[in-house]
């Protein structure tokens, strides 16, 4: 008789919590319009990325998994907006990883999740050297607020509970 590991009951019954709570519609929005905003502040800050998604403008992106669905679309200013559900999406990225353990688990190691791609291929490739290429300089943003000593020791002590992640993770 196998055993289940406690970890995967674990993530059994979080895929369950997650997957049966429902968030309102409004909170839902909310939250992507934040996602817009942390991502327009992180593309703002390459002029690279912005560049690329300028001759992407008008496109729409739709990022899915399972029954949750994002859509984006790109600004003349090389900026996303969140676009209209009703959209037509000119290229659809859908997450093939079902477990939100085994997602996030993928994601802390820095390993992109296995995708479905249907669309442009010119706009998949752009939003691929995106991925690969722009980071977030949360040093940079943390030192306009807190000063370069601080923000530089709050970077460190975030790098090492990111490290420390990995390594549960990784065991």
């Amino acid at each position: 008789m196998a055993i289940a590991s406690p970890l995967a009951d674990l993530s059994a019954r979080l895929s369950g919590f997650i997957f049966a709570f429902k968030l309102p519609d409004w909170l839902v929005h909310e939250l992507q319009d934040k996602l817009v905003l942390l991502l327009n502040h992180v593309l703002g800050q390459e002029p690279a990325a912005l560049e690329r998604l300028r001759r992407q403008q008008g496109r729409c992106v739709q990022l899915s998994w399972r029954d949750y669905r994002l859509q984006w679309l790109i600004t003349p200013a090389g900026l996303l907006a969140r676009a209209d559900a009703d959209a037509e999406a000119d290229l659809r990225l859908h997450v093939n990883e079902a477990s939100p353990v085994s997602l996030l688990q993928g994601l802390v190691k820095g390993e992109k999740p296995a995708m479905r791609i249907d669309g442009d291929v010119m706009l998949a490739a752009d939003i691929n050297w995106l991925v690969d290429h722009v980071r977030w300089d949360m040093e940079e943003d943390l030192s306009r607020v807190f000063g370069d000593a601080t923000a530089h020791h709050m970077a460190a002590f975030f790098k090492r509970i990111a490290s420390a992640m990995r390594e549960f993770v990784a065991k």
